[in-house]
């Protein structure tokens, strides 16, 4: 059996990367794009875009460019992102207010289906897109009934494996977690981290480095 093609977390990265400036194109009615403008708008390099492209099969015409809309149905095909997944949402403390309301997760194809929390007196209180919170007991009877994909943690640090662990037993079996610990997980399931501090960490650096 031929081995299948380990694809680099990095490159899946950079074909998400390209999705928006695609859309963007595509809005201001643009036919062709070539490696060299896609690079130029996701800031990377040209032969990167084209090698990213190639794991996953052969892509526009040579001195020609990628059709725009042709490209950017084939990158939501690869990246699965062509049809609706349901979300369910743990924390309604400020971020996870802003993050339920973002209306960018549903234009990606990602719908809030279920909103939980812990704490009794936000529990059964009507959010502004219509979600009426839970409580975290309801989560395994809710999962089944709305059919939840993917469980974003925004709870507090202390809350949050608790949260996660009952997330995978639940059925769900990947996470976004938005609170700044490492979670544990069965090895069938999928954690992946938003920490925004890292970024400010890293951009911290850098200005350190052009002495600011």
């Amino acid at each position: 059996m031929e081995k299948e093609l380990k694809i680099p977390d990095a490159t899946i990265e950079r074909v998400a990367l390209y999705l928006r400036p695609l859309e963007n194109l595509l809005k201001e009615g643009a036919q062709v794009v070539s490696s060299e403008q896609l690079a130029d708008l996701c800031n990377v390099n040209p032969a990167q875009v084209r090698k990213d492209l190639s794991f996953f099969g052969e892509f526009g015409v040579r001195g020609v460019g990628y059709e725009v809309s042709d490209l950017l149905r084939e990158i939501k095909k690869i990246l699965a992102s062509d049809r609706v997944w349901r979300l369910g949402i743990f924390g309604l403390d400020d971020m996870g207010m802003a993050l339920v309301q973002h209306k960018d997760f549903l234009k990606r194809g990602y719908r809030f289906v279920a909103a939980f929390d812990y704490d009794p007196e936000k529990i059964g209180k009507c959010l502004p897109t219509g979600l009426v919170i839970q409580p975290v007991s309801m989560i395994r009877e809710l999962t089944r009934e709305l059919r939840i994909e993917i469980g974003v943690i925004t709870t507090s640090p202390s809350e949050a494996q608790k949260t996660a662990d009952l997330i995978f037993q639940a059925g769900i079996m990947a996470v976004l977690n938005f609170s700044p610990i490492h979670l544990r997980k069965p090895e069938c399931c999928l954690v992946q981290n938003v920490d925004f501090t890292l970024n400010l960490d890293h951009m911290a650096y850098q200005l350190k480095k052009h002495g600011q």
